[in-house]
């Protein structure tokens, strides 16, 4: 399987448009199914385990996970596409990537966490500024009371600069396993907001409404000027990572 996932396109909408076509294998395989391993729960294929691009067991720390990831695989029909498989892409970076160096993962969220979206408003037009503030106050409130972070808000671009005090409450709530630092990874990028993946994380918003509260200026922009076909396609994709990420997240333990 190591050639599946090994060279795909990050973004499958940036490679249709320069025509990049990868080849799809064909599957070759009757049942996708787990077995407890040492690790956690390993997915296999025919009693075979699945093994990630470094040549390491796909194996993931909980049942429910575990049995996600083999019904991902036991949905690909004629070919395995790994551009719809985004929680195997997922549990990959993960098990090949954050696993070992879990420090430059959390310092990319602490940075976002500096600059974050729900810090920057609208100053017009009406139904903007109230939109944003409807999807972002909340999750403001929320930091407020489950982290002491009491942070400053600005108009425009202009960058805010944030109170120590706030970055370093809400930075010690950065997840440090593995599994729960990566899919906040992944929110964080797909949202531009560290305060976003944190309440998913927290089980305070929904994959649905991180989305929304992610997406709010591009939603507002498409209802006034029209909605772009590729685009749409790539929001979709988008939204599939993120709520993979978000699956990761309420299917681990504690």
């Amino acid at each position: 399987m190591r050639d599946l996932f090994e060279n795909i396109p990050s973004d499958p909408m940036t490679a249709a448009r320069h025509g990049v076509r990868p080849a799809l294998r064909r599957r070759f395989f009757e049942s996708a199914a787990t077995s407890a391993v040492v690790d956690g729960f390993a997915v296999q294929l025919d009693g075979k385990p699945v093994l990630t691009p470094a040549r390491r067991v796909l194996a993931a720390p909980s049942s429910a996970l575990a049995q996600a990831l083999a019904a991902e695989w036991q949905a690909q029909r004629e070919v395995i596409d790994p551009a719809k498989m985004p929680l195997t892409r997922l549990a990959n970076s993960i098990i090949d990537g954050v696993a070992d160096a879990p420090a430059p993962v959390a310092a990319e969220i602490a940075k976002y966490l500096a600059s974050d979206l729900l810090f920057y408003r609208a100053g017009a037009p009406h139904g903007l500024v109230e939109r944003q503030a409807r999807h972002w106050d909340p999750i403001l409130a929320w930091a407020r009371e489950a982290f002491g972070a009491h942070f400053l808000l600005g108009e425009g671009v202009v960058h805010v600069a944030q109170p120590d005090a706030a970055l370093a409450a809400a930075g010690a709530a950065i997840p440090s396993d593995p599994w729960r630092l990566g899919a906040v990874h992944v929110l964080t990028t797909l949202t531009g907001s560290a305060l976003i993946a944190l309440a998913v994380a927290r089980d305070f918003v929904s994959a649905d409404a991180a989305w929304a509260a992610g997406n709010v200026d591009e939603d507002w922009n498409m209802e006034q000027w029209g909605r772009d076909e590729l685009a749409i396609k790539r929001r979709t994709y988008r939204f599939e990572e993120l709520k993979a990420a978000a699956m990761v997240l309420a299917s681990l333990p504690g």
